[in-house]
């Protein structure tokens, strides 16, 4: 095959007839060297041989050479290099059978499945397409120990390796999910989960150990002062995903237990993610912490879906951030609720009331009824012109503080009036041009005196002016000016250059 002539893709060589079962021999990888050794399980991956030992076959593309072959150096485009390292990738390895933990698990609604495979180490991205997933006999799941067929391939558009899925089964409980869920069963046979202790109902100051960089932190603070707006929150930044998430979710939780009268409660939280990013929650060292922290602690992590080994040691779990700010916040949230129903019950019992003094009074004469009648009116007129002058007060308070508040304002404005400072800026431009325009008179007649000066030393060194004074430039025959009498012989013509004009001569006589 020519370098030229383009590598076939894996639906070229699906339509010549190739089907699952054949599995074409290993070939050499476009950077790897590989080398002759004995027949291996086409269901595994070939390992690599020394890089030095490179052969060149019919069947290899011209790109993969000897090592003691000299070439030139090709400059390949982005597009040439990831299709010839799709081709020889998918030509090299056909089918490959993987073991592996579902992580990340997305269907599209296109009926494609999109899936990463991993283990302890590594990672693969997978993707099944419709047809392949219509045929799965069970519904795979994030944490699901699998066991699948395909092909490697190379996706062009992100220079991606990833593993294109032909047949999946499953192969028992994932080794990560096992592990965190026996962690969390010893630790529930501790006792670790069973104190749950009340929220406060009215917190001073919440604690709140996640990422300042995340939504979560921006949720709680959302909601925190939309229903408790006077309360303090005192931020403990961590890592909320990666090797450090845990480190720094239980230094935090701690700090807060070693200082209880800084918080009155501790929030953890972090948003929504995959299994992956949620994974520092279940870790042991988390949960420890948060059982034996001196305040109680309410964990919101991820989604409402979603369940850690923290949700279960908090006092209480919410299913978000923004839920774990309403359950600290609620008992706030419900006063004024609370006043309403005291409202509604002070005003039936004030018509109750009434209905009674009516009966009361309906045995009683007419005029000690109208005289009670004018006592009651006169003291709430009293009460009415009290309210009236206290409303007044207020409100003339109130009014102050915002015609203080206007003239100071004003003030600032005035300070910072775009107009007043286009008009020092234009005095400054104006200052400026003045400057520059006696500057450079300044530099112009400096250098015109200049001028003058060089223009009469040049005048003077001028042999013109010498003329002027009655002198003569004599040339010789040969058109010599003449310095001294030897240059010129008896009878010859020689040119005198007067001032004006210029003569000729004979030598007569020499000296």
């Amino acid at each position: 095959m020519s370098s030229r002539e383009p590598m076939p893709s894996l639906a070229e060589l699906r339509r010549k007839g190739r089907t699952k079962s054949d599995v074409g021999p290993e070939m050499p990888g476009l950077f790897d060297a590989v080398s002759e050794a004995p027949e291996e399980d086409p269901s595994a991956p070939s390992e690599v041989a020394h890089p030095a030992r490179v052969t060149a076959t019919p069947e290899t593309d011209s790109a993969i050479v000897t090592a003691k072959q000299p070439r030139e150096s090709r400059v390949w485009s982005v597009a040439e290099l990831v299709r010839q390292v799709r081709s020889v990738l998918e030509r090299s390895y056909g089918q490959v059978i993987v073991e592996g933990e579902i992580s990340n698990w997305r269907p599209a609604a296109t009926g494609h499945c999109y899936f990463t495979l991993k283990d302890g180490a590594a990672q693969l991205s997978v993707v099944m397409f419709r047809r392949q997933a219509s045929l799965i006999r069970f519904q795979p799941k994030d944490g699901d120990a699998i066991r699948l067929r395909g092909q490697l391939s190379v996706y062009e558009n992100r220079g991606q390796m990833q593993l294109i899925a032909e047949w999946m089964e499953p192969r028992g409980l994932g080794a990560l999910l096992a592990a965190v869920r026996e962690l969390k069963e010893r630790l529930r046979r501790e006792g670790l989960f069973d104190r749950k202790r009340p929220l406060p109902p009215f917190p001073k100051c919440i604690g709140i150990v996640t990422s300042v960089q995340g939504a979560a932190l921006r949720d709680i603070v959302k909601v925190c002062r939309r229903r408790h707006a006077s309360v303090n929150l005192l931020i403990y930044p961590a890592a909320v995903q990666g090797p450090r998430c845990a480190i720094e979710v239980a230094a935090g939780v701690r700090w807060f237990s070693r200082h209880p009268e800084r918080a009155d409660v501790v929030i953890v939280a972090r948003g929504g993610g995959s299994w992956e990013d949620l994974h520092g929650f279940d870790d042991e060292r988390v949960a420890r912490a948060i059982a034996a922290c001196a305040v109680p602690v309410i964990v919101g992590v991820g989604h409402a879906t979603d369940s850690t080994i923290a949700d279960a040691a908090a006092d209480v779990s919410a299913p978000t951030p923004s839920a774990a700010a309403e359950l600290v916040t609620a008992a706030q949230h419900r006063i004024e609720e609370r006043i309403e129903r005291l409202q509604s019950g002070l005003v039936r019992a004030g018509r109750y009331e009434m209905l009674r003094a009516r009966q009361r009074l309906s045995g009683l004469g007419a005029e000690m009824v109208l005289r009670r009648v004018r006592d009651g009116f006169d003291r709430r007129a009293q009460r009415f012109d009290e309210l009236d002058h206290r409303m007044n007060n207020a409100i003339s308070r109130r009014l102050r503080g915002v015609s203080d508040r206007n003239i100071r304002l004003e003030t600032r404005l005035l300070r910072r009036d775009p107009a007043a400072q286009l008009r020092d800026n234009a005095r400054r431009l104006e200052n400026l041009h003045r400057r520059l325009r006696g500057t450079a008179t300044t530099m112009v007649s400096g250098r015109a005196v200049e001028v003058d000066r060089a223009k009469s030393k040049l005048e003077a060194l001028s042999p013109v002016r010498v003329l002027e004074r009655g002198y003569a430039l004599v040339y010789g025959p040969d058109g010599q000016l003449l310095r001294t009498s030897s240059q010129v012989q008896h009878d010859e013509e020689i040119t005198a250059r007067l001032h004006r004009g210029s003569i000729r001569a004979r030598i007569v006589d020499k000296t």
